[in-house]
């Protein structure tokens, strides 16, 4: 499978079968991971972690504590994709990293990104 990110008009396609979304919640100034699988059927997101809670960012119900983060397995169907829109009130973009490397998606304010299964 391969991912396929739209950012700036600009398509990137990476050779990836699961990746990590993380960013800093722009209120409470922690982070926030999400893992996901990309399939077929599409975005299976397989886990989520936040490092402390508040303001709409309470971890699920079946959350449990490691290593200070509240990490639980989200019980959602597969996403066609993940449509970000950057609002330049967090302190950095999203970070979507892969079995080969990292990139930093939405930097500035009204960046909008794209992130699907290509197809």
């Amino acid at each position: 499978m391969s991912l396929c990110v739209l950012a700036a008009g600009k398509v990137a396609v990476i050779a990836a079968t699961s990746f990590t979304l993380s960013w800093t919640h722009s209120v409470e100034k922690v982070e926030w991971r999400e893992t996901y699988q990309v399939t077929g059927a599409g975005l299976r997101l397989e886990q989520a972690a936040v490092k402390g809670s508040g303001a709409g960012m309470e971890p699920g119900p079946d959350a449990v504590l490691q290593n200070g983060w509240w990490v639980w397995q989200p019980k959602i169907e597969p996403l066609p994709r993940l449509s970000l829109a950057a609002s330049g009130a967090t302190v950095s973009g999203w970070r979507l990293c892969h079995q080969d490397g990292c990139l930093t998606l939405g930097e500035q304010a009204g960046d909008g990104v794209v992130v699907e299964p290509c197809g």
